[in-house]
């Protein structure tokens, strides 16, 4: 048996593509949503390291975890099924991290220049913003390849 075959099994009677041992292959761009949802893994992943390094004190400790439990169904949605919901929210709450990481990193410089005044994030403080700037160059990367998945996903249904 060949490894793909195809098979008339929708109602409108249109062709379906299935594997070897029987299952119905994905439609749409499956390796471009396989990549957002790792690069949204890796993301979550960094929070939770983040915070179980206690660097940034409790309340934001528990506020990145909150985000992470948030992020991390919608990774698997998109990884199975790309639905266009998850890659919404992916995308809107990568663009506010963005903004909140680059206010932080914004601030943290006005903050710095005032003479003595501390920054308002330790992690600032630590890598003098190299860190901050990684963050928001992956949150970018993030809402970048989402909003791209999600108008692939739209022409394709047209």
């Amino acid at each position: 048996m060949a490894a793909t075959s195809l098979a008339t099994g929708t109602p409108g009677g249109t062709a379906t593509r299935t594997t070897a041992a029987g299952r119905v292959r994905a439609n749409g761009p499956v390796l471009h949503r396989r990549l957002v949802a790792v690069v949204t893994a890796v993301s979550c992943a960094a929070h939770l390291w983040l915070a179980a390094s206690g660097h940034h004190g409790v309340w934001l400790g528990v506020l990145m975890v909150a985000l992470a439990a948030v992020c991390l169904p919608c990774t698997v949605h998109i990884w199975r099924h790309g639905r266009v919901g998850a890659l919404n929210q992916v995308t809107a709450a990568a663009v506010v991290m963005a903004v909140l990481h680059t206010a932080l990193l914004l601030s943290a410089g006005g903050a710095a220049h005032a003479h003595g005044s501390p920054p308002p994030s330790s992690a600032v403080a630590d890598s003098g913003g190299t860190q901050l700037l990684l963050v928001i160059a992956l949150e970018l990367a993030t809402a970048l390849l989402a909003a791209t998945l999600v108008a692939r996903l739209r022409r394709l249904s047209v």
